[in-house]
């Protein structure tokens, strides 16, 4: 299998057979081994119903459905997993994605060696509600991870299938692909895309998505950065503030106890004083981070999940290749 294209879909009947069209008519995917893997994730429309039909008429076709909404890096992940192709591509469902563009993703792959190319919406169709705050999410990402991409929240990229292997996707971990493949060598970069009107439905982008989004950026600030090494963040940290609270405490009893001394002159009274109960809270609150380092590092050693983020209800089309038949 050549080329697997994973397509999350949430409400978008009205899209589907259209997107389908479309994507028959690329050349790249009608003259090679190719599939296009549907994953309805929780469509509460007739998402389902189409792409059950389109997989009956079109062998490529395959559909995964959750049985409930897991969020978009769940239906990706299970896309990817369920995936045959050597390289792959992820696009939206509402046609603001086009199909043509392919060709010149897998030609720019082909002359540059890239693992990770990811779409730059250029020229955005969207209102400026939905532009100016990704474009700040944009430039946060990229001062933060250090992967300078103009448009990390663009859903068409191009990947290398073997990145998946070693990065899995929950929350909103879709968008830091490109920075996750960095961080572990693959190189990254990015080509500019034409974007359509939304024709269908209604965007599901919103301020709850931007706040889930910056808290993800977080965690990928920190599993990039300290992924593999959390007590040096958690341990450095708590070192500096328990060695602050102990300085502190240190000079008090000094002072307290060079004033019993005969010439010591007035004596120095500990009670009551807030740098007593200030220091003590900086070396506890430096004491506990210390130990969640350990235990951060202790998790680290001996967890192996084998449990996914989603729960796939029925899957239509050709089934999930074993791991013999991927290698």
């Amino acid at each position: 299998m050549d080329i697997s294209v994973v397509i999350p879909v949430f409400n978008e009947e009205e899209s589907l057979e259209e997107l389908h069209r479309q994507l028959a008519a690329v050349a790249p995917l009608a003259e090679s081994e190719s599939e296009i893997i549907f994953v309805d994730d929780g469509s509460t429309d007739g998402s389902w119903n189409v792409i059950a039909r389109l997989a009956e008429a079109d062998p490529r076709v395959r559909g995964i459905r959750f049985r409930r909404n897991f969020g978009k890096a769940a239906a990706l992940e299970a896309g990817f997993q369920a995936s045959r192709g050597k390289t792959l591509f992820s696009m939206d469902a509402d046609l603001q994605d086009d199909p043509a563009e392919i060709p010149d993703f897998l030609e720019m792959k082909r002359r540059t060696g890239l693992d990770v190319i990811s779409g730059w919406k250029k020229l955005r169709h969207d209102p400026w509600h939905k532009v100016i705050p990704s474009r700040v999410f944009n430039f946060m990402v990229s001062r933060m991870t250090g992967v300078a991409l103009h448009d990390h929240n663009c859903g068409m990229k191009c990947y290398n299938r073997e990145i998946f292997d070693e990065i899995s996707l929950y929350g909103e971990l879709h968008r830091f692909v490109p920075s996750l493949a960095a961080a572990r060598g693959y190189r990254v970069g990015e080509k500019v895309i034409a974007h359509r009107a939304r024709r269908f439905g209604r965007s599901k982008y919103g301020f709850n998505r931007f706040v889930k989004g910056f808290l993800d950026l977080l965690s990928v600030k920190f599993v990039t950065g300290y992924g593999k090494r959390p007590l040096h963040l958690f341990g450095t940290v708590g070192l500096l503030l328990f060695s602050l609270g102990a300085v502190i405490l240190a000079y008090l009893a000094v002072r307290w106890g060079f004033s019993r001394l005969p010439c010591g002159g007035e004596l120095y009274n500990l009670s009551g004083r807030p740098a007593v109960i200030y220091s003590a809270a900086l070396m506890l609150l430096g004491g506990q981070l210390l130990s969640i380092g350990f235990i951060a590092e202790l998790f680290l050693s001996y967890r192996k999940s084998k449990t996914s983020d989603y729960s796939i209800k029925e899957s239509v089309g050709r089934p999930s290749p074993t791991e013999s038949e991927r290698k």
